[in-house]
């Protein structure tokens, strides 16, 4: 996941919203006309723009803005206007500090919200958990193990839930053998143990564990023959698009199961082999789900920008309505402390039809569904 990718390199340059990490007058898209109202409330969002997590960033910080704009739009938070400050980040530990600082020493600053990609949500929470600088980190994209302190609120179904439901599902149908592969030694680092211990539960046999390291294409042509049929694959879009066409030039069909930071609409656009059927988790429900929650967010994005529904943009617009709520109901002055205070005792919020709340996302049971690219190039939920 190290290697520059021809989308990640046109999404940079495009820019999601600049790439300075000052905060002064460094407000988002998301703001809509907050300058036309004094003391606007101020959030921080920390989203890490480097190759390695554009591609999920990109679509769940479009969620997010299209919450925040129609949010302000509303009247906003008792009758002021919402900033939300975007602080873009390199993905290296030393600029998730930095940006952690800002927001820290932001007087304005209420809270963190909606913290993504992964790694970066990571390195936040664990720095929070060291720091205890009282400030909320609501609603991250946060999907690897890393066990988050009292500040941190997480909402969505981590890397081992969805494996978890992944593999179970295989079990059911009586799958046996299931090969793994990596898109980097992190990644590797991050989940071997716990996806070991999740298949000897469910005992499934790992038939080989495989970091494509910077070549995912030639890693799927050479994978042995006698590899299981089903592949689980842990990494982003662009390696697993590389990945499936490399697992084209063999003989033998298969079928690969990825994880929530999969885009499956954007991996049938980079040309995914079309007679690879590839299914992913995903912790939203379907985009085209009749959920009025879900259809409020489509109709929404339609409306702010020029952009299809993904699950990743869902995700980012669930993140802020969840942050919506909580803050709406705080009585009394709105500060760090008030606004922390508030969510530690709010679990869940039923967000029109569908619940959610960290104690959801770290019960026994959190949301997990699976969707399907076909070899036809359709998505099925």
């Amino acid at each position: 996941m190290n290697v520059p990718i021809p989308r990640r390199k046109a999404l940079q340059l495009l820019g999601i919203a600049g790439t300075s990490l000052t905060p002064v007058a460094r407000l988002s898209a998301q703001t809509g006309s907050a300058g036309a109202l004094q003391r606007p409330q101020v959030l921080v969002q920390i989203a890490d723009t480097s190759p390695a997590q554009i591609d999920v960033s990109k679509d769940f910080l479009t969620g997010s803005r299209a919450a925040w704009q129609d949010f302000n739009a509303r009247g906003g938070l008792r009758g002021r206007q919402v900033q939300v400050l975007t602080l873009e980040i390199d993905g290296q530990p030393a600029s998730v500090r930095n940006a952690l600082e800002q927001a820290r020493d932001n007087p304005a600053c209420l809270a963190l919200v909606g913290t993504v990609a992964d790694t970066a949500a990571a390195q936040v929470a664990a720095l929070l958990k060291r720091q205890q600088p009282g400030l909320a980190h609501v609603a991250p994209w946060l999907q690897d193990g890393t066990e988050a302190g009292d500040e941190t609120f997480t909402v969505f179904a981590r890397h081992d839930a969805q494996i978890a439901h992944a593999l179970k599902s295989l079990s059911v149908i009586g799958v046996r053998e299931l090969t793994v592969i990596y898109a980097s030694e992190q990644i590797y680092a991050l989940n071997h143990s716990r996806l070991e211990r999740t298949a000897a539960d469910l005992k499934l046999k790992l038939l080989g564990n495989h970091p494509t390291g910077a070549d995912a294409r030639a890693l799927g042509q050479r994978l042995p023959v006698d590899a299981s049929a089903l592949i689980l694959f842990l990494g982003g879009t662009p390696e697993l698009a590389s990945f499936t066409q490399g697992l084209e030039k063999q003989a033998r069909g298969r079928y690969v199961i990825g994880l929530a930071d999969v885009n499956l609409q954007t991996l049938a656009q980079m040309g995914a082999a079309r007679h690879t059927p590839v299914i992913v988790t995903q912790v939203v429900p379907v985009v085209t789900s009749a959920l009025p929650v879900v259809r409020a967010y489509r109709q929404v994005l339609s409306r702010l920008f020029d952009e299809p529904p993904t699950p990743q943009s869902l995700a980012g617009y669930l993140s802020a309505r969840y942050a919506q709520e909580v803050l709406a109901e705080i009585e009394g002055p709105l500060n760090r402390v008030t606004v922390l205070t508030a969510f530690q005792r709010r679990a869940t919020v039923d967000l029109g039809g569908f619940s959610l709340g960290p104690s959801l996302a770290r019960s026994a049971t959190p949301f997990v569904t699976q969707s399907m690219l076909s070899s036809d190039g359709r998505v099925i939920g």
